[in-house]
């Protein structure tokens, strides 16, 4: 073997992204300054809909950039069980917690049916009125006021602008009487803006999602208590981000008072920034524009995997030498394409004139240096080396970046979307099928050249243990299913590897050791305090309020219903389980390149059953485990091939 530098190389690659994991602070350590609270009560809820950031100026709306200015602000999810929401929705949901209309909404959603009105447990009294003029009064007499505010129509009505305007009225004549926005004795003033839209028939639009042009995007919060601060809570975990759930928890806890019973909502905190407005206004924009520009961002840089593919599969061109570097090449350093763009925010491109262009350009620049990385080192003279060290690369920054605190993927290609609010920290699945599928491929190449049985059970349980370390860990990963496939994943593989002869009650100790891990790291977080705890902690709540069957049910029932909701998703796991047969009998298929690798490198195949163990019970334990597979598979269906002997050795 001419490449003998690579497994040195390789190794010392693999240890510096282990190093580094085990070394970075967590995402609470690596804040500056914690979230800042406050003991106001709310005494003023200003309601509207369809209100932006980028509708607030001193110019037009004066009102509105004054209390912005000395208010806490952030960018608002406000989605619910419609494709978009409305104000009916939302005005619901302020007095509920939970997303949505609970009598419209699906049984496996989980809204408690009837709504609970969970301002019945404050100890004021609470007067809902449309009338500026009632507010100073009610305050007087100490009740919590809602204001009902004008909504703000689609950006294409021509009757937009009047809107703001009336807004902006409206809000001046319930402040003027308490001293005007500027006062110094105001009271604690939410002005949130509760759903997308409001339009005048919303139950058309609650059955069908349908909103004539209209960009559904993240809404206005301020919160007058936590003035200067850019908003978070503990639902998000992300500066300048909350979440419409959060401001009944907000005024509970204002109030000293507590639910009855379970929310998902976390009061609002207040976390230091430089300018929380410009913050509030980049995490709207980018959550705008990064769906359209994704596709032709990542799509142009792994367009050069197909062209890899072809050639590395196609026998003709892969029997020419040259043809052949090239696409294996072509096929390592397409899937970098991944990782660069779930940290594509390090460089503003929403604010650019061309967006799409600009996040293209940050793409194939972020590529473009990890492929020097990829293609220039000693490990490019052996054929498992550009590939192993691509995959170590996927699983490394993927990690890194959750185990820093996922402030690099909010609104970014692959990353976690604020405006559809499944999750805004951590590993969501399809960031964990990348990290399982890639690390198992960093494995497989390394195995070519660590021989010894003793070396192979050491890299796979240390990769493992890292894996599932930053991928449970509250302030990393915070993920719970992940583990319950990681333990099983890797610890298989290192009995596979170590020649102990596998039996059952190995299989069985893997699934009880991956369950014991991820419920005794859950009751760790539970003991924190309710707003710093995860999805881990919340378990717990749900566990011992006897909710455990109906979490369980939903989860499975989300689960099914990806697949057989969504035609794509259906087809890839048709694939998947195609590709499973494949990959796990090559002999029997006549996959003939495949079986000569396993026949060179008997541990090939141990690993791919890791592999596919690792991805099915990943999908089983997983509310959205079609995703995690279809992860998987795109990872191993570009980096396999580039490892496959040529045709003519077979």
């Amino acid at each position: 073997m001419p490449a003998r530098p690579f497994p040195h190389v390789l190794c010392a690659v693999l240890l510096a992204l282990l190093g580094a994991l085990l070394l970075v602070p967590s995402s609470a350590d690596a804040r500056a300054d914690a979230p800042e609270t406050t003991d106001a009560p709310v005494r003023l809820v200003i309601a509207t809909a369809g209100l932006t950031w980028e509708d607030i100026d001193a110019e037009s709306t004066p009102t509105l950039q004054c209390l912005a200015d000395r208010a806490g602000v952030g960018a608002m999810n406000t989605t619910s069980t419609t494709v978009v929401s409305t104000k009916r929705q939302g005005l619901e949901t302020l007095r509920t917690g939970y997303r949505g209309l609970a009598e419209e909404a699906p049984r496996t959603s989980g809204i408690p049916t009837p709504p609970t009105d969970q301002w019945q447990q404050l100890p004021v009294d609470v007067t809902s009125t449309d009338d500026p003029a009632a507010v100073e009064g009610a305050l007087a007499d100490g009740d919590l006021v809602e204001l009902l505010a004008p909504s703000i129509p689609d950006h294409d009505d021509p009757a937009r602008a009047e809107a703001l305007t009336a807004l902006d009225g409206t809000v001046a004549a319930a402040l003027e009487d308490l001293g005007g926005c500027a006062a110094a004795d105001l009271p604690r003033t939410l002005l949130v803006s509760v759903a997308a839209t409001d339009p005048a028939h919303p139950e058309e639009v609650e059955r069908t999602g349908a909103v004539a042009s209209r960009t559904v995007g993240l809404q206005v919060a301020m919160d007058t208590g936590l003035s200067g601060q850019a908003l978070t809570s503990g639902a998000t975990k992300q500066t300048g981000v909350v979440v419409l759930t959060d401001v009944l928890a907000t005024i509970l806890d204002s109030h000293g008072a507590s639910p009855e019973g379970l929310i998902p909502g976390q009061p609002f905190r207040g976390a230091d920034h430089a300018d929380p407005q410009q913050l509030a206004w980049d995490r709207s924009e980018a959550g705008r524009l990064v769906d359209a520009a994704t596709l032709p961002a990542l799509g142009s840089w792994l367009a050069l995997g197909v062209v890899g593919l072809v050639i590395v599969l196609v026998p003709a061109l892969a029997r020419r030498p040259r043809f052949a570097a090239v696409g294996r090449a072509l096929a390592a350093i397409a899937p970098l394409a991944l990782p660069v763009g779930l940290c594509a925010s390090l460089v503003p491109w929403w604010r650019a004139e061309h967006p799409t262009l600009a996040l293209a350009g940050v793409v194939w620049g972020g590529c473009a240096l990890l492929s020097v990385l990829v293609l220039g080192g000693p490990w490019r003279r052996s054929r498992f080396g550009p590939a192993g060290v691509s995959a170590a690369l996927i699983a490394g920054i993927v990690l890194l970046e959750s185990a820093t605190g996922s402030r690099l993927q909010l609104s970014s290609p692959l990353g976690a979307q604020p405006i559809s609010g499944g999750r805004f920290y951590g590993l969501s699945n399809h960031l964990f099928g990348l990290v399982l599928a890639a690390a198992l491929m960093a494995l497989l190449c390394l195995f070519t050249v660590v021989r010894s049985a003793r070396a192979r059970v050491v890299w796979t349980v240390g990769v493992g243990l890292v894996t599932a370390a930053v991928c449970v860990a509250p302030s990393m990963g915070a993920d719970f299913g992940s583990s319950l496939a990681t333990i099983p994943a890797f610890g298989l593989l290192a009995l596979l590897v170590s020649g102990i002869r596998l039996r059952v009650w190995h299989v069985l100790a893997l699934g009880a050791g991956g369950a014991a891990a991820v419920l005794g790291v859950s009751f760790l977080d539970w003991l924190r305090p309710p707003e710093d705890r995860t999805h881990l902690g919340r378990f717990i709540d749900e566990l011992l309020s006897g909710e455990l069957v109906s979490v369980v049910v939903r989860k499975l029932a989300q689960n099914v219903a990806m697949a057989t909701g969504y035609w794509a998703l259906a087809l890839v796991l048709v694939l998947a389980v195609l590709a499973s047969v494949a990959i796990l009998l090559p002999g029997r298929i006549r996959w003939r390149r495949l079986a000569a690798l396993d026949a060179a490198h008997p541990a090939a195949h141990r690993v791919r059953v890791a592999l596919v163990v690792g991805a099915w019970v990943g999908y089983a334990v997983n509310d959205t485990g079609p995703v995690l597979v279809a992860a998987m598979l795109g990872v191993w269906l570009v980096l396999l091939p580039a490892i496959l002997p040529d045709p003519e050795r077979v």
